[in-house]
């Protein structure tokens, strides 16, 4: 990854407390985003350690070191203090040997830990570093949750994009990013957007200028993040092309390793483009529990063929 925090950021994101080596935490670099258990390291096996992951210890993870000697777990710990160590977390509130307190002091480690379960801390430390050192790129688009439908709005600048937004807001759906969506991918289904900071609860609207949508329209009118689910393109409409008229087109655009279900809307005069949007996130969330209209009409059309050719 070619993002990097460090372990201050980690601190100042998760209810993780420093135990010591407060002065460390700035230098400590965070690179990867999984979490290492120790167990065979402390067996002495260190083929294939991962120095630079957080080292998280539980109960399963002391105990044993505690049957230990001093001696022995001293020289194992110290093995596990690298330079490109960035933290020791301990969980369930349990205290650190004075063995890892010297290994972590002299190699300028800093020691972090929490009361939560093992568990609970892994999925905290690892959420955290999957969302801030995940890839990201931006789109130029705009974001909005529909009904629980997480829609990016994408079309050539002037179609329309934000004007939608804006009605669809008024309407009581909830705005998530204007003109620039930054994206990233979550796990191997899921896409992220959100808006970048700049940018966050702003709306540019042609003729009057940016608008602060939370400040005009209260909180509940925005969110700071929303899963893309469905990828809708504005199009200006055009007679030569044959847009899907009955939905049994399964479209999908490719962001990062995940494919996103997309849509055209063709945009004219006198079409109300925020409801048909609506409509497409009701039968989109439709779809999902298993109600096909299209299907349905492609059944009932070929029962109707199938009856008027036996009647023949």
């Amino acid at each position: 990854m070619d993002k990097m925090i460090t372990v201050k950021d980690l601190i100042d994101n998760t209810n993780l407390q420093v135990y010591s080596g407060a002065e460390f935490l700035v230098e400590r670099e965070l690179t990867e985003s999984e979490i290492s258990r120790p167990g065979l390291e402390l067996t002495g096996y260190f083929d294939y350690y991962p120095a630079e992951r957080v080292q998280l210890f539980g109960q399963t993870e002391t105990s044993y070191a505690r049957a230990m000697t001093s001696k022995n777990r001293y020289h194992i710990l110290e093995e596990m203090a690298t330079a490109k160590t960035p933290a020791f977390v301990f969980s369930r509130g349990i205290e650190p040997s004075s063995e890892m307190q010297r290994a972590v002091q002299e190699n300028q480690i800093p020691i972090l830990v929490s009361p939560l379960t093992t568990t609970r801390v892994s999925n905290i430390i690892t959420q955290y570093l999957e969302k801030v050192l995940a890839p990201r790129k931006s789109i130029h688009g705009v974001l909005i949750d529909v009904y629980g439908v997480g829609i990016l709005l994408k079309g050539d600048s002037g179609i329309g994009k934000s004007e939608t937004a804006l009605e669809l807001i008024k309407n009581g759906h909830r705005l998530v990013a204007d003109d620039r969506v930054d994206v990233y991918q979550q796990n191997e289904h899921t896409i992220v957007g959100e808006a970048p900071q700049i940018l966050e609860n702003l709306m540019e609207v042609r003729g009057i200028g940016i608008i602060d949508v939370m400040n005009l329209f209260g909180a509940s009118a925005v969110r700071s993040s929303m899963e893309v689910t469905l990828i809708i393109n504005l199009n200006n409409w055009s007679p030569d092309v044959n847009y899907d008229r009955i939905g049994t087109e399964n479209k999908t655009e490719q962001i990062f390793d995940v494919e996103v279900a997309s849509m055209t809307i063709p945009v004219k005069v006198g079409r109300n483009i925020s409801n048909i949007i609506e409509v497409a996130a009701m039968n989109y969330r439709a779809k999902k529990m298993g109600y096909d209209a299209s299907a349905r009409f492609e059944t009932q059309l070929n029962n109707l063929i199938k009856h008027n050719s036996e009647s023949d």
